[in-house]
């Protein structure tokens, strides 16, 4: 008895190599179907933190002027956000949590213009490509937008 119990597990306790196959095969259009859309996601995600990344660096811009009087100079950047910058009085920093200004999701610097052609000040990120303009991914994220 115990051995045509073995025979009987053995033979219903694999998938034969066309099951296999199928199942295969359905992972493989279901990752096709899906992938690209996953993919494009990734792209918008990256835009969206940017624009945060953006809209934290104009509150803190905010709370600097509101103890300094004034944005900081071009020259000072955003770097005056996290370390005080010299001949400014009244500095209470750092503005943000983190000790250093992040790079854009993209890895680049943002760009601070001041004074601003759209506003008191600019922040921009070129996107993907880095530099102005683009479509998609390499769309700038900037400030006034």
């Amino acid at each position: 008895m115990g051995n045509r119990l073995r025979l009987e597990l053995l033979k219903k306790g694999g998938f034969t190599l066309l099951e296999l196959l199928i199942v295969m095969i359905i992972i493989g259009l279901l990752a096709a179907l899906i992938g690209p859309k996953m993919i494009g996601r990734v792209g918008e995600s990256r835009q969206t933190v940017a624009k945060q990344q953006i809209e934290g660096f104009s509150s803190a811009l905010e709370m600097f002027k509101l103890d300094t009087t004034k944005y900081p100079t071009q020259e000072q950047g955003l770097d005056a956000l996290v370390t005080e910058p010299q001949g400014v009085s009244n500095w209470k920093g750092p503005y943000l949590k983190k000790k250093f200004i992040p790079k854009d999701p993209w890895g680049n610097n943002y760009t601070y213009i001041y004074p601003g052609e759209h506003g008191d000040f600019d922040i921009v990120s070129y996107g993907a490509d880095g530099n102005t303009g683009g479509e998609d991914e390499a769309k700038d994220v900037a400030s006034w937008e």
